[in-house]
């Protein structure tokens, strides 16, 4: 569960605990260009506070409205779609073809959500069934994520605890990476026995660790929602964190260096018995080539490939940096005639 999702549902059982009525908001399905994905969440209380999104603004501004001028619909919930003729798709900001529709649920009382939420701050993973008939909740444990399902009868939805992201090294690099990942709505801790290194952080919103980087992923026990990069260039610190890593279930696990540096890598590692199923999951050297030379842009750079991974987008690396540096020689090329 995004930071984003959290902050919804918390405000809605604040608001419920208030004695206020809440309409919540979920994006079930979208078709063409969308500006919110799937499982995208809005709470409006009765007289019209929101929190959330599931468009670019327009959308918000329409269900609001809805609210104050009919108050929020008792019953059953419904579906309401956005976006199929294309005067629509201008007036609420849709991309041209974009559709997205909507499940309406009304929160009538504190107790439709509360269990929710309690699951949340547990750290499970787990799941909402919403009868679409009746209205009536269940929350079903699963073993992993999965998508939404929405078939018209019923919709489900999977939850669980904030993305993570361990980062090995509290350098100047990694200040860079931890800014960028809280602002996606990683809960970042960073790894780093070096003193001269931890006395000097001071990126906000994230914690320290200043254990070995073993212990500390293995104190972590990361699971399908946490990265862990290694960042320091020191083998002694980087591949004891990679050894305990890549035998987890861990989304992301990479490490900076170059193309050379990560061959020695991996050749390091198969010494110490990590095997060549273990090794496929090592992303090396690390991010996306975008030809970035300041910490800030090779930060970016790494995101990116964390994002990919996270959103299961596949990146084909060996191709896109050997193209890339082949755009990057022509435009020098190009400018010297």
């Amino acid at each position: 569960m995004d930071s984003m999702d959290r902050e919804v549902l918390s405000n809605a059982l604040r608001w419920l605990e208030s004695g206020n009525r809440v309409l919540l908001v979920t994006v079930v399905s979208t078709w063409g260009s969308s500006p919110r994905p799937e499982g995208s969440m809005l709470a409006i209380r009765g007289d019209g506070r929101a929190a959330g999104s599931v468009s670019g603004g327009c959308i918000e501004d329409d269900l609001i409205e809805r609210v104050r001028r009919e108050g929020i619909p008792q019953g059953r919930p419904q579906l309401l779609s956005y976006g199929i003729s294309a005067d629509e798709a201008h007036r609420f900001g849709l991309p041209c073809g974009g559709t997205v529709r909507l499940v309406l649920e009304p929160l009538l009382t504190a107790d439709v959500i509360a269990g929710f939420v309690d699951a949340m701050q547990e750290g499970r993973i787990f799941s909402r069934r919403l009868d679409m008939a009746t209205g009536e909740v269940e929350i079903l444990a699963v073993d992993s994520d999965e998508g939404l399902r929405f078939d018209g009868q019923a919709l489900r939805t999977v939850h669980g605890p904030r993305y993570r992201m361990l980062l090995i090294g509290a350098g100047d690099l990694s200040r860079y990476v931890a800014t960028i990942a809280v602002g996606l709505g990683y809960d970042v801790t960073i790894c780093d026995p070096r003193a001269e290194y931890t006395d000097e952080w001071n990126v906000p919103n994230t914690r320290v660790m200043r254990t070995m980087p073993d212990d500390t992923v293995t104190g972590m026990r990361p699971d399908s929602r946490t990265a862990i990069i290694a960042l320091t260039h020191d083998p002694k610190l980087d591949d004891l964190a990679l050894m305990e890593a890549l035998k987890t279930p861990a989304f992301y696990i990479g490490a900076i260096g170059s193309r050379r540096n990560n061959t020695a890598r991996r050749e390091r590692l198969a010494l110490f018995g990590v095997s060549t199923e273990e090794m496929r999951a090592l992303h090396g050297p690390v991010g996306l080539y975008i030809g970035s030379r300041t910490p800030a842009e090779i930060a970016i750079s790494i995101l990116a490939e964390v994002t990919a991974c996270k959103n299961k987008v596949h990146v084909v690396r060996a191709v896109d940096v050997e193209v890339g540096k082949a755009s990057v020689a022509l435009a020098i090329s190009d400018r010297l005639e």
